[in-house]
């Protein structure tokens, strides 16, 4: 049996990440907003997963994180992809990311044999809040993600890393945590 999968850091909740997805609802942007109560870090999207490769996937995780220990990120910044000319996901940044980089580059080739391509693209954790739908309204949205582009969050502790299970509903996505590692264990 098969489920959609992806390997992520949980986030937790802040105010200002509140305030500013308020914001930027408030835009007037036709925008897919997220659950913020659903908010991570993705280290990797996994898609289609067969659950007979959950223990292998447990060993890469476990592996990608020897000689880790515990470390504590910065919620700081926001912006947008592709860039504020063309909107497509509003986003809050992080920084002192570099063990979760480490993590994340060894997950990827840790996950090679199973049949996983590795990121083309280097790896830029992010918290999406918004996704745009439309054109509608989007140099009002690009002011207000301009005007927090400096705002400092808070601190992101990491101190685990989870294979979660996404059940895409109408709704939203609804996630559980399948593989729970905890790091310098």
């Amino acid at each position: 049996m098969a489920f959609r999968a992806f390997i992520a850091v949980e986030v937790p909740h802040f105010t200002r990440m509140e305030d500013f997805s308020n914001a930027v609802k408030a835009s007037g942007a036709s925008l897919k907003m997220v659950d913020l109560s659903n908010i991570h870090i993705t280290l990797k999207f996994l898609g289609d997963t067969d659950e007979a490769l959950i223990p292998a996937i447990e060993d890469v995780l476990k592996s990608s994180i020897c000689g880790i220990k515990p470390f504590t990120m910065r919620m700081k910044g926001t912006g947008a992809f592709p860039n504020l000319g063309r909107i497509s996901v509003v986003w809050a940044g992080v920084e002192g990311f570099e063990s979760l980089g480490i993590i994340a580059r060894r997950i990827d080739d840790g996950l090679k044999p199973l049949g996983y391509q590795p990121e083309k693209r280097k790896f830029s954790p992010h918290i999406t809040i918004a996704r745009v739908r439309d054109g509608r309204n989007v140099s009002e949205l690009a002011e207000i993600i301009h005007d927090w582009e400096t705002e400092d969050f808070g601190d992101v502790p990491v101190n685990r890393i989870i294979l979660k299970k996404s059940v895409l509903r109408p709704e939203g996505p609804v996630y559980s945590d399948v593989i729970d590692v905890e790091l310098g264990s």
